[in-house]
């Protein structure tokens, strides 16, 4: 079995993540490490995990992890991908990696030059109803795609939270801005070229709460809105000449809804809906993880991907401050 260690005791290690791990049939979570020894020991104790540790340094240099998640606050990201692929552990990093393309340049390095596996933990790479967009898309289901459209949205107003903290890396658009981007991307094979946007800052916590983003995709447009501060929707449709797909809960399936692709016909005379009944998507994400640190040929989500999404992001902001098209 893979031996995991989990740098921090963050809530989506915890809730999600780490049981993920232990229900792979591939790995196990090991180690724990905080630097709080006893948060550590807590979280170590309650999952069975065997070795717990009081900094991050020390699960780096033990011989008891083969690979660390590092769930850290976005503005760690960068820093302990790089120890941790230098101390030549393989690294599963929390979304988003880094909080501009540029900042990843370092992390791909650490990666070649100690020959590990080193991915940005985008889930919904590995949720089959993403495959089946792709899929129907390519195989001319809806015709000509025309326009991309999404949504992505909650509310939280908590100051202490790291989502309400700039310092922290926090916003919109860094917590859940990357995921319409990323499903776009994996579904069409294209990338962004221009961004116009529109993004709104709290004026107490100085984070972006609000953005509404067109892009421009080259043989299609693309639209979407992401918010920290209105009612929790999530939403996915591609609109082509000859049908649409709607993708019910694109992000956080199971939470906001069904896995559930619906493939409409151009006139609305009939649907044919995919479920995917029973996926974890997290499980399938460390399962390939594991696989391919292992050499074999497997898909995952690579460093390259990471930093034309983060193109994206950046590209955004730019054109929220500037009001003009901006190029990706």
């Amino acid at each position: 079995m893979f031996r995991w260690g989990i740098l921090s005791t963050a809530k989506i290690a915890r809730e999600h993540v780490i049981p993920a791990l232990n229900d792979s049939e591939n790995g196990l979570v090991t180690a724990v490490a905080s630097r709080d020894l006893s948060r550590a020991q807590a979280l170590a104790g309650r999952i069975g995990a065997p070795h717990a540790f009081g900094s991050y340094e020390d699960l780096l240099a033990s011989d008891t992890v083969d690979g660390v998640y590092i769930p850290l606050p976005t503005s760690d990201h960068v820093e302990w991908a790089v120890k941790a692929a230098d101390a030549g552990k393989h690294v599963l990093v929390e979304k988003p990696l880094a909080l501009n393309a540029d900042d990843i340049a370092p992390v791909i390095a650490a990666r070649d030059r100690n020959r590990v596996l080193v991915c940005e933990a985008f889930m919904v790479a590995y949720h089959p109803q993403w495959h089946k967009v792709r899929d129907l898309i390519a195989e001319g289901a809806i015709g000509r795609l025309r326009h991309v459209q999404g949504a992505f949205t909650y509310f939280n107003v908590d100051p202490v939270n790291m989502r309400n903290r700039p310092e922290l890396g926090g916003g919109g658009l860094p917590d859940i801005g990357v995921y319409p981007t990323v499903a776009m991307r994996l579904s069409t094979g294209k990338e962004p070229l221009k961004i116009r946007a529109r993004v709104e800052r709290d004026p107490t916590f100085g984070t972006d709460i609000y953005s509404h983003v067109t892009a421009d995709c080259g043989d299609f447009d693309m639209t979407f809105y992401v918010s920290t501060q209105m009612a929790a929707r999530q939403g996915m449709v591609f609109h082509g000449e000859a049908g649409f797909i709607e993708v019910a809960t694109p992000f956080n399936a199971r939470i906001y809804g069904d896995d559930m692709v619906t493939l409409h016909n151009h006139n609305h005379t009939e649907a044919t809906v995919y479920r995917f009944p029973d996926t974890r998507q997290y499980r399938l994400q460390a399962e390939a993880f594991v696989k391919a640190a292992r050499g074999e040929k497997v898909d995952v989500f690579p460093l390259e991907s990471s930093v034309k999404n983060q193109k994206v992001i950046d590209a955004i902001f730019r054109a929220g401050e500037s009001g003009e098209w901006e190029e990706v």
